[in-house]
């Protein structure tokens, strides 16, 4: 992969569309809305379960971010942690194709 998964997860963040949050990642990720989910290391691990069983039952790619919420967050350009961002949208990133390729 020519980017790194922050390179990636800033053209996301600019073309695309996605959701902040564990609360509204995990409703959408029941009715199959989001194409992928990215999670910081921080994530309680009950959520974190949570995501991955919904995550499977959909097919739906997770990368596990090894940095804080709070850099995830400040990745994301927000003052306050992020823990959790649904991919509804991917734009012009490739992310998708990073986190597939990260997990082979």
């Amino acid at each position: 992969m020519s980017q790194s998964f922050e390179g990636e997860l800033k053209t996301l963040l600019r073309s695309g569309k996605v959701i902040l949050g564990t609360r509204k990642t995990l409703k959408l990720l029941k009715t199959g809305k989001v194409k992928g989910v990215v999670v910081s290391s921080t994530l309680r691990q009950d959520l974190k379960d949570d995501i991955m069983t919904f995550s499977k039952f959909s097919d739906i790619p997770i990368y596990l971010y090894k940095g804080s919420g709070y850099e995830l967050g400040t990745l994301c350009g927000k003052p306050f942690m992020v823990s959790v961002i649904g991919i509804v949208d991917e734009g012009e990133s490739k992310i998708l194709e990073f986190i597939k390729e990260v997990k082979q």
